[in-house]
Order: structure tokens, then sequence, then C-alpha cells
């Protein structure tokens, strides 16, 4: 079944800046690269829609779940307050709360904040003020662990 002209028969795909009359371009050319640029912004837009989550949101999110990057390490949010982390294969605890719509997280020595949570359905970025980068992760059920 053929598809189309045999290969050396068809013509070269040229960007229309590089045609040099009129009547080379292929019509409409440039009217389906725009509607595809119009496509792949619109969908990128769509895919990543985080929402600022409250304190109460945070709370009832957070209790009994865990944020991890599925690979390397995972926080585990007790409904207590306790947390337990699991990095490279260490295991240590620490506490969290919720403290004026953030997430407060005490790791003990000189290791802890308050971060903002943002969410868009199971991925998770935790932000910090004054930081350009968030910490990236995602929500789940918590996992079993050794």
């Amino acid at each position: 079944m053929a598809v189309g002209p045999p290969l050396a028969a068809r013509q070269p795909i040229t960007h229309p800046a590089a045609v040099s009359s009129q009547d080379e371009q292929e019509p409409g050319l440039t009217c389906k690269a725009a509607l595809c640029v119009v496509a792949v912004a619109a969908r990128a837009e769509s895919a990543e829609k985080f929402q600022r989550l409250t304190g109460a949101q945070i709370q009832a999110r957070l209790a009994g779940m865990e944020i991890t990057d599925e690979t390397h390490w995972a926080d585990l949010f007790a409904a207590n307050g306790t947390l337990t982390s699991y990095s490279m294969g260490h295991k240590s605890s620490g506490k969290w709360r919720v403290q004026k719509d953030e997430l407060c997280i005490d790791r003990g020595k000189d290791d802890g904040g308050c971060y903002q949570v943002w969410l868009s359905g199971k991925k998770v970025e935790l932000r910090r003020e004054g930081s350009t980068l968030p910490m990236e992760g995602v929500l789940q059920k918590q996992s079993a662990r050794r």
C-alpha cells in the first residue's frame, strides 16, 4: 500500500522564510505551524496548574501520606505530627506542623523550616520564601519500607 510518492520524488520541507518566491511556498504551511505552536503552548500551560494549599488543606492532604521523589528520598507525615524521613537508605525522625498556611518541618539540629505547599494532581512543590527553586516531589500513600 503506497502512502505517497517515493522518497526520491518528495520535495524537502523548507522554512517559509527561506522560500524565495511565494509560488514555491506550500499553501497553509505558515498557518499550520502557528496552530502547532498554539496547541503546544496551551497543553504545557494546562499540564502544570499548581494551586497553593491553605493550612487546613495541608493538614488534610499530608496526614498519613508521604512526599517522595520515588527513588532517593521520602518524607512520611504521621497524623500525630511525627515526620519520618528516608534518604539514600538512612532513616531519621522529626516533627511537622502547620503554621500560618505553611508546612513547618523540624528535623533537628539546624535542619528544617516552613514552606508553602503547592499541588497539581499528585505533584507537589514545597516553596520557601526567598528561594527560587522549590523542592519537588510526589504526594502518595505511604509505602512499606524496611
